[in-house]
């Protein structure tokens, strides 16, 4: 099938999976439509934004929804749906207050109207308050739980009644402002992330986090090396500590890009810990994903989501351009960077006119005079306005290895219509889709005792706006070919999730 398939959403339905919703109060049974798997026992977990206003105040970037924890549990053949808010500090202050408390991606807090002018005046100059609003994913450290966005703080919850347990500063452990939604688990449950800290002259210096088993994306990592690509979006610093605790600023008034840098590829080595001096650097482009890195005879192979140019994709995700009516969502589609999947590789100590000699890509590394190694990558999937997003594989078997697989959310004109099966070695493609039906990231799991690779299902969770009843459901595929193993729906619209996991 052709990954590139189109389709059309004249009557909007998509618009939906961006509106607030309330919680459950218990979970709720599922209607099963097919037969799930004996094995197939454990519960997935999903983030994303649930509450998209507060009282008459509206959060503006698809990144601000205050944080929605979703779990569907399965067990012999029977399936339940539960869902929670995490009780942050940015929820429950917006909650009491009835407004927005603290700034989030998109959408800047202004001090309480009803203070005076001068208690206002100098709450702007108390300082950056940084959002707790862990929307973006969920993990494991040891047999813990946390959910997560992109800023220092982490939030342990219990991923059996989604209670809220503990708010955790990672500046209380590391020097640090931040790390990424999307951690590396090796199989002895050692975490690996990517934070950030202040360098020299007002820089942004990179920093690779882990957190030993014992202590029970945006990089990625082979066996001994962590690959981290710098693309020309960054946030001024300089703007971010000054303007947003005078003006009321948000992240998104903080990033800006820089047009002649193009996107630079750094090496770092695991053990013993060491940065790779080698300058590898390639055309513009924006990266939120990556799909996985293996090593191969001297060479490190680099799958990732890319989208062309030094535009930054997320002025697209304004809640208001993603709510319009089709034919606007795709106007603005038109105009935003175009995705693309690329395979790059980076020679470690090679010498010669091309650098790579792998027989099965044709990407391509030149050194340069100035002493740079320049790449071009081979294209595994390009469709316009068509993206493969939010990849997964077989990370237990496959993450950091050659592989052949890999699994996505399929976003038309940036509207999540399909899920996408891809075979990065001869490029085939497998699709499935329903009309005016909006899946979210599918998530792998193995079939145990299996050998073969893609010997398993996905599980995704899919919303029919415009069905009679039971508009909601937990979708389980066949990871072969895509095939419907079963369904299991429930009398609830489930808004839109990032990424997730599942628990056996």
């Amino acid at each position: 099938m052709e990954l590139s398939i189109k389709a059309a959403h004249p009557a909007g339905g998509y618009k939906k999976i961006f509106e607030t919703c309330g919680e459950l109060n218990e979970p709720i049974p599922a209607i099963v439509v097919g037969v799930i798997p004996e094995w197939l026992s454990g519960s997935l977990l999903r983030l994303g934004p649930g509450l998209f206003e507060v009282g008459a105040e509206p959060f503006y970037h698809l990144f601000d929804g205050q944080a929605l924890m979703h779990k569907f549990d399965l067990k012999n053949g029977h399936v339940t749906y539960y869902r929670k808010f995490v009780k942050t500090d940015a929820y429950v202050r917006a909650m009491t207050e009835k407004r927005v408390v603290i700034t989030e991606f998109g959408t800047a807090a202004y001090p309480d109207p009803c203070k005076n002018i001068f208690s206002r005046f100098f709450t702007y100059f108390k300082g950056i308050e940084v959002t707790d609003n862990c929307l973006v994913n969920v993990y494991p450290v040891g047999e813990d739980f946390y959910a997560c966005t992109e800023t220092n703080y982490i939030t342990k919850v219990d991923p059996d009644t989604l209670e809220t347990l503990k708010k955790v500063d990672l500046c209380d452990y590391l020097s640090v402002n931040g790390v990424t939604a999307h951690p590396h688990i090796e199989s002895d449950g050692t975490v690996y992330n990517l934070g950030n800290c202040f360098g020299k002259n007002m820089s942004l210096a990179y920093n690779i986090v882990k957190i030993p088993p014992t202590q029970k994306g945006y990089f990625g990592m082979t066996e001994n090396y962590f690959v981290f690509v710098e693309t020309p979006i960054k946030i001024n610093l300089l703007k971010f500590l000054t303007a947003w605790s005078i003006w009321g600023t948000n992240y998104m008034d903080c990033f800006e890009s820089n047009e002649t840098m193009g996107t630079w590829f750094h090496l770092a080595m695991k053990d013993p810990a060491k940065y790779i001096e080698h300058k590898f650097r390639t055309s513009a482009f924006n990266l939120f994903h990556h799909i996985n890195s293996y090593e191969d005879d001297g060479f490190i192979v680099v799958d990732l989501c890319t989208w062309k140019g030094h535009e930054f994709v997320y002025n697209y995700l304004y809640l208001a351009n993603l709510r319009e009516n089709w034919e606007e969502v795709k106007k603005a589609a038109m105009r935003a960077p175009q995705p693309e999947v690329r395979r790059y590789v980076l020679p470690i100590d090679k010498q010669g006119k091309n650098l790579i000699s792998l027989p099965y890509t044709t990407a391509t590394a030149v050194m340069r005079s100035d002493g740079t190694i320049w790449l071009e990558p081979e294209v595994l999937f390009s469709g316009p306005r068509q993206a493969f997003e939010f990849p997964q594989i077989n990370y237990s078997k496959f993450s950091g290895k050659n592989y052949s697989y890999a699994y996505g959310l399929g976003l038309n004109h940036f509207i999540p219509d399909r899920i996408c099966k891809l075979n990065v070695k001869t490029k085939e493609t497998w699709v499935w889709q329903e009309p005016d039906s909006y899946p979210s990231e599918p998530i792998f799991v193995q079939t145990p005792d299996s050998v073969e690779e893609d010997d398993g299902v996905l599980l995704s969770i899919v919303v029919n706006p415009g069905a009679d009843q039971r508009p909601g459901y937990l979708l389980i595929l066949n990871a072969r070919d895509l095939t419907e193993i079963a369904r299991a729906e429930v009398e609830v619209i489930i808004p839109v999730t990032f990424h997730g996991m599942y628990k056996p």
